[in-house]
Order: C-alpha cells, then sequence, then structure tokens
C-alpha cells in the first residue's frame, strides 16, 4: 500500500464501520470510497484493472466476508475471505468459544487434559481444597504435575490451536484479518495482515499461567466463558483476543 492510500483510506475510516454489513457494502462501493480502494490496493489488487466487486456477509464461519473480484478482460472473478475484527473501546475480542467435550474432538485431547480443562471452565466442580471459586478452578490451583501436563499439550499443539481458532477450516477459512480501529489514536484507523502472518506471530508464543489464573499464548487468552446470568453457557471455555496488539505485527 502507498503512503498516499493510507493517508486517504485514514482519512475516510475515520467515518466509522458499525458492523460487518457495513464493511461489505464499501468494498461493493469501492468506485466511490477510497478506504475500499486502499483495502483493495493492499489485497493486492489494482483498482484500474477491477471491473466489479461483490461482497456478502457470512455466518457460523471463520471468515466474516466474502469479497468477490472481477478483473477486467478475464473470465473468472477471484475471491477474498475476511475476518473483520471492530475494535471498540475494550481491546478483547472473542475469537472462539465452544465446550470441552468439542475442543476433544477437535484435536484428540487426552481424557485426563479434557479433565483439567473441564475443571478450569467450571463444567465439573472444582477438586482442590478451599477453591478461590467455588464454580471453578484458576491455573495455579492445580498441582504442579496438572499444570505440567496441560501446558505441555497445550505447547505440542499450538500450531493446530491456532489454526483452528484463529483460520477455521474448509471454504470459507479465514485468509486476511481487516482490524477497524474505532478507538485507541494511538493507532492507525486499520490494517489488514494475511492470516499466516497472523499465525507465525502467536506460534512464536508458548501458552502459559496469567495473573489471574488464566492462560495466555500472546495475546490470546484461554479462560472460562463466565457471564451469562450464571447459565451452564457461562461454563464454555473461550479464547479472546487484543487485536490491537495485530498493529505491530
Amino acid at each position: 500500500m502507498t503512503k498516499d492510500y493510507q493517508k486517504i483510506g485514514s482519512q475516510t475510516a475515520k467515518q466509522g464501520f458499525a458492523n460487518e454489513q457495513q464493511v461489505a457494502q464499501a468494498f461493493e462501493n469501492y468506485a466511490n470510497d477510497t478506504t475500499a480502494q486502499a483495502w483493495l490496493v493492499t489485497l493486492g489488487y489494482v483498482i484500474a484493472d477491477i471491473e466489479w466487486v461483490k461482497a456478502q456477509v457470512i455466518h457460523g464461519h471463520k471468515a466474516d466476508i466474502v469479497v468477490e473480484i472481477k478483473i477486467k478482460l478475464k473470465h473468472a472473478s477471484t475471491s477474498e475471505n475476511i475476518q473483520v475484527k471492530l475494535i471498540t473501546g475494550a481491546n478483547f475480542n472473542q475469537i472462539d468459544k465452544r465446550w470441552a467435550d468439542t475442543y476433544q474432538h477437535m484435536w484428540d485431547i487426552p481424557h485426563n487434559i479434557t479433565h483439567i480443562l473441564k475443571r478450569f471452565s467450571g463444567e465439573t466442580p472444582p477438586t482442590c481444597p478451599n477453591p478461590k471459586d467455588p464454580r471453578r478452578m484458576f491455573i495455579h490451583e492445580f498441582s504442579e504435575s496438572e499444570q505440567r501436563d496441560l501446558l505441555g499439550w497445550l505447547n505440542d499443539n499450538k500450531t493446530l490451536i491456532l489454526a483452528d481458532i484463529l483460520k477455521g477450516q474448509g471454504r470459507y477459512a479465514t485468509e486476511w484479518f481487516l482490524l477497524i480501529n474505532k478507538h485507541n489514536k494511538s493507532y492507525p484507523d486499520w490494517v489488514i495482515k494475511p492470516i499466516n502472518q497472523v499465525l507465525n506471530h502467536f506460534a512464536q508464543h508458548n501458552f502459559k499461567p496469567t495473573a489471574r489464573g488464566s492462560l495466555q499464548i500472546g495475546s490470546i487468552t484461554l479462560q472460562r466463558k463466565g457471564g451469562d446470568g450464571g447459565r451452564h453457557t457461562a461454563n464454555m471455555l473461550q479464547f479472546k483476543m487484543k487485536p490491537l496488539d495485530l498493529f505491530e505485527v
């Protein structure tokens, strides 16, 4: 992306985007939207070569938007799967949540590790004496051998874990991250990162305990979901990310 496109796109992005549908509309209106033009240039396209752009918001997949681009004089169009992160006041964004058993089937987690994760999330009761929270266990409340087993398994399988929670699988797996900064003016208004760059960034780190008793790999946190008015779904496992950190990747 040229500096000129960065400047123009930054100015236009200040108008703000409330949701993925507005992002999709901006792509389709690229001829009159300099921000969308800058996005397309970052994705590797030459604006003058584009015949049309179509964008569709999708649900239930890691990608949020599929952008189809038709190049002049070419018979076929190309498409880009984009995951959109709208960064507001709280620099946290949920990227995946499931029950421990679902992750067990996805990743072939050993039974003893699944049992640890269920006590961590509160799906099964604590087994330590005098737990800090009677509903669940924090990482430091597990025995040293259990902590070692859990961290060992997570770090041995971090490539698989990161790929599934960030990229996903199948036709609508994420190819690009589009981060739109609506809050912190210490950072640019938006940035686009290829998924492999994002995965490589997090893969440089290992899972480790946090001061609050959760688990973290880079700026991704694995924790008990919580909330939900005390309903059973509060006991799901949840991965959260600080998307502003990706501006520095």
